[in-house]
C-alpha cells in the first residue's frame, strides 16, 4: 500500500482585485480549494487561500487593509462560503457576493468579532 504525501507548498503573493482571476484559472487547471485561513498582522490582516492540485499545495497570500473588502470566490468553489463566513464572523471582514452568507450569525461568540484589529 503506497503512502501519498504533500511533496512541496507554494506561497503566492496577490491582490484582492486579481483574486478571483487567479482562483479561475486554478478552477480550469483543476485545483481543488482545501481552506481559506485568515491572520490579524499588526495593522493589517492576511488572507491564506489554500489549493492543492497532485499534492502540491498552493496558498494564495493576500494583505488587506481593516476596511477593505474581498470577493467571495463561492462562484468557483461554492464551499468557501463556509470560510468567509467563519473569517468575517471573528475578524469582521466583508466578503461581497458570497453564496451563502449568515451575515454574521454563522458564530456565536462572547464578543462579535474577537480577532478583529481594534
Amino acid at each position: 500500500m503506497s503512502e501519498k504525501k504533500y511533496k512541496i507548498q507554494n506561497f503566492e503573493p496577490i491582490t484582492a482585485d486579481k483574486l478571483l482571476e487567479r482562483v479561475k484559472e486554478l478552477k480550469a487547471d483543476g485545483y481543488r480549494f482545501v481552506q481559506l485561513c485568515g491572520i490579524t498582522k499588526k495593522d493589517h490582516y492576511q488572507l491564506l487561500y489554500a489549493f492543492d492540485l497532485d499534492h502540491v499545495m498552493l496558498l494564495l497570500r493576500m494583505d488587506i487593509q481593516p476596511d477593505q473588502e474581498v470577493e467571495s470566490i463561492t462562484g468557483d468553489y461554492w464551499p468557501a462560503f463556509i470560510y468567509e463566513n467563519e473569517v468575517h464572523d471573528l475578524f469582521g471582514i466583508k466578503f461581497l457576493h458570497n453564496a451563502l452568507d449568515y451575515g454574521g450569525n454563522f458564530f456565536t461568540t462572547s464578543e462579535p468579532t474577537p480577532w478583529a484589529i481594534k
